[in-house]
Parts: C-alpha cells; sequence; structure tokens
C-alpha cells in the first residue's frame, strides 16, 4: 500500500473531520479579528481623522510582526505541538482585539496592530501541523481547504456581524465583542482537540488508515532539515514567491473591500452589512470544491503535483477577473466580478496549506515550512493594502489602478506556480526537487 493510495476509508471513525473543523473555527475567529478593523475602518477614520495613506498603513502595520513572526511560530509549532500553541494564540490575539477598541489615536493604533500580528502568527501553521498529523495524503487538500475557508467565514461573518455591533455599540464595541468570542473558543479548543496518539475517542481502524495513508507523526525522535538547507530548494522560492502574488489580491478582499463598497460604490451600512458578504460567502464552496477535486485526481491515480497544481493555476488565471470590477458601471455587476474573483483565489488556495506537509523531508519541518511559506504570504499582507492606500491618493480615490494590479499579481503567481515549481514532492528524496532542478522538468511530474 503506497502513501498514495491508502485503504478505503474505515465505516466508522470521521474524528480527523472534527479536529479540521475544530480548526476552522479558530481560523474563522482569527479573521473575524482580522477583518473587523477593515469592517470599522471607515468610521474609525472619521472618528480619529485618518487619511486613505495613514489607513493602509494601519491595515499593513498587522502583517509586519506577522510576517516577521511566522517562521519562527512555525518552530514553536514543530516544539510544543498544535494544542497548545493554538490555545495560545486564540487567548493572546483575543486580549490584544479587545484593547484596539480603546485606542485614541494613531500612535495606539498602530502599537496593536504590530501586536496583533505577533500574536497571530501560531494558527497557520498549527492548522497546518493538524492537517499533517491527522490525514493520509489523499485527503491533505480537503482538510487543508476547510481549515483555511475559515478565512473567507471569518471575513464573511464579520461584515453583518460587526456592522449590527457598530450600529449598536459602535466601532471600539465591535472589538470588545470579537476579543471575547476568541477567548471563549480557545476554551472550547483545549476541551476537545488532541493529537491523534492521545485522542480518546479514535478507533483503532481510524488510527490504522490515518498512518497507513501517509500522515505524519512528530513524536521528538526525527531530524529536521535545517533551515538554510529549506531555502537551496526551487520549490520552497516558488512556493513563497507565487503566495505572495495570491496574497497580494486576497488582502484586498480582507483589508480595502469594505471601504471599496463604501466609498467607490455608494453602499451604506445595511447594504455592506449584507451583499459585501456574498463573496466571501461564495469562495468557501469554491475552496472545498479545489479540495475535494484534489482528492478526487490523487485517488485516480494522478500525481500529487498535478493534483496541486490545478486548482493553483487555473483558479489565479480565472481571479485576474478582479481588474474588470474597477471599470464597469454598474454596481451589481463588480460585485458579482469581485465574487467571481475571490472564488478563484480560494479554488486556488485549497492547495495551500497541504504543501508544506507534501514537501516536508521530516514531520519536525511542517511547521517551520508552513511559517516561512506564510511569511511570504503576510508581506503581501503589509505591501498589499499600503499600495492600494498610496494608489488611491496619487489617483484621487480611484479603484481602477489598484484593480489593475492585483489582476497582474493573479497572472504573475500563475506563471510562478506553472512554470517555477516542478516537483511538490519531499524535499531531499524527490528527484526534481532537489537543488538546481532543471526548469525544464516536467510541470506535473510527482
Amino acid at each position: 500500500m503506497t502513501a498514495e493510495s491508502p485503504s478505503s476509508p474505515p465505516v466508522a471513525g470521521r474524528v480527523r473531520w472534527t479536529m479540521i473543523w475544530l480548526s476552522f473555527g479558530a481560523i474563522t475567529i482569527n479573521y473575524v479579528d482580522r477583518a473587523n478593523f477593515g469592517v470599522a475602518l471607515p468610521y474609525m477614520a472619521d472618528d480619529l481623522h485618518l487619511s486613505s495613506s495613514v489607513t493602509g498603513l494601519l491595515l499593513g502595520a498587522f502583517f509586519w510582526t506577522y510576517a516577521a513572526f511566522l517562521p519562527g511560530a512555525g518552530w514553536l509549532v514543530d516544539r510544543f505541538g498544535p494544542r497548545r500553541m493554538m490555545a495560545f494564540a486564540l487567548i493572546a490575539w483575543s486580549l490584544v482585539t479587545m484593547f484596539v477598541g480603546a485606542a485614541g489615536g494613531f500612535l495606539a493604533l498602530l502599537l496593536m496592530r504590530l501586536l496583533l500580528g505577533a500574536v497571530e502568527s501560531p494558527a497557520y501553521p498549527s492548522s497546518s501541523q493538524v492537517v499533517g498529523r491527522w490525514f493520509p495524503v489523499r485527503e491533505r487538500a480537503m482538510a487543508a481547504s476547510i481549515f483555511d475557508s475559515g478565512g473567507r467565514a471569518g471575513t464573511a461573518f464579520a461584515l453583518p456581524i460587526t456592522t449590527a455591533v457598530i450600529a449598536l455599540l459602535g466601532w471600539r464595541g465591535s472589538f470588545v465583542a470579537a476579543g471575547l468570542a476568541g477567548l471563549l473558543y480557545a476554551l472550547f479548543w483545549l476541551k476537545f482537540y488532541r493529537d491523534p496518539d492521545t485522542h480518546p475517542k479514535l478507533t483503532d481502524a481510524e488510527r490504522g488508515y490515518i498512518a497507513a495513508g501517509g500522515a505524519q507523526r512528530n513524536d521528538g525522535s526525527q531530524v529536521s532539515m535545517p533551515w538554510k538547507e529549506l531555502f537551496r530548494y526551487r520549490t520552497v522560492w516558488g512556493m513563497l514567491i507565487g503566495f505572495f502574488c495570491l496574497s497580494f489580491v486576497l488582502y484586498f478582499f480582507v483589508t480595502w473591500f469594505p471601504s471599496y463598497l463604501v466609498n467607490e460604490r455608494g453602499f451604506d451600512l445595511l447594504k455592506l452589512g449584507f451583499l459585501g458578504m456574498i463573496p466571501a460567502l461564495l469562495a468557501m464552496p469554491a475552496q472545498w470544491y479545489g479540495g475535494w477535486l484534489q482528492m478526487k485526481l490523487v485517488s485516480r491515480g494522478r500525481s500529487v503535483t498535478y493534483a496541486r497544481k490545478v486548482p493553483l493555476i487555473s483558479g489565479l488565471i480565472l481571479s485576474s477577473v478582479i481588474v474588470l470590477a474597477g471599470v464597469v458601471e454598474n454596481a451589481y455587476v463588480a460585485l458579482a466580478l469581485l465574487a467571481l474573483s475571490q472564488s478563484a483565489l480560494c479554488f486556488a488556495a485549497s492547495s495551500l496549506w497541504a504543501l508544506p506537509v507534501d514537501i516536508a523531508p521530516s514531520p519536525a519541518n511542517v511547521g517551520s515550512i508552513a511559517g516561512i511559506q506564510g511569511l511570504a504570504s503576510n508581506v503581501a499582507g503589509f505591501v498589499s493594502p499600503l499600495v492600494v492606500g498610496l494608489l488611491l491618493d496619487a489617483t484621487g480615490g480611484s479603484y481602477f489602478v489598484p484593480l489593475a494590479v492585483a489582476g497582474g499579481m493573479a497572472l504573475l503567481g500563475a506563471l510562478v506556480y506553472g512554470f517555477v515549481i516542478t516537483s511538490f514532492g519531499a524535499l531531499g528524496r524527490d528527484k526534481e526537487n532537489r537543488r538546481g532542478a532543471s526548469p525544464q522538468a516536467s510541470a506535473t511530474s510527482a
């Protein structure tokens, strides 16, 4: 039995899916906190007299520390495990979020955004480790697409929930409410999450299925590859550049999208709360479909590399329709185009958080590679809102140029995943993933 062709799943025993839905809940809370700032931003800007450039700086400041701390957070997840590190992150970011509501000006907001980025950094490496420990190869992308879609759920739910709280309690009250929700979920996570070796409800049949299918076990005995060695592989660099491009576009939806609907399309608070959630809600099933498609492709004998590249390349190409939202006159047509773009991005993203598990030379490297990959994503998280803010100020508030730049970044990302990366096999073991692999090697080999 090979890792890519495990036996059929046991009839009884679905604990692994419960674990990944717990990660989904944590990431949802994570993105509610992130999106809360973007939803509240038009009202904060008016109250605190913040310019577009300054608000772009605040939106991006979160990603300075988030990106900087991600590699270290990944190492800590490898060292202490996802249960403890996710709980720490939930508690810490919830407390900081509550303090955002007490900020009285730019400097206080900047400090809170920097601190928030640092303490949120263990969330994604923890979830990637959950995938590696609980799921066989063929189910990795499906599991990764589920937990990562929590980002879309959080973004979507933040719009109606946060606008309702703002209407009731003001923008400051929205941050207090989001922080309380995170603290409650931390208790829920600690009560229910366990690794496969210690979960009391995991049956022998499901445990055997997980192990036979290639799930990774980090019991402290594995030797990890040094970080400097990881950066000698073209796959790692391709993942960094490709994820940067995808995230540059995706973070428009996390940061500037609510302001776009209010300022460019004239949406009021009610329309923002309900119509503004449509793109993120549609993106969730698109991401799940991407994970399901990869699971089917691997089960039918296609290579892991081929299965991962299908959604990555096609999704990024389709997401470039975002540029059209800057030229159409009808607000609802623009919203439909943005919904298509975000759905295509998330269809592509269904692969991303399975990749650290796919290429890790040792289970002790999964969190580290996830953190390194996340570093590039969140450098984009800083660059994207800042560039959009600067372009808005330079063009008198027009979104045409920022959306055109985003469309170009999506196409660049498709080229990187198509031609820079030749294989998603394990570093050091897959022959086409060795240092100096030929750029002309087959793009669908594994």
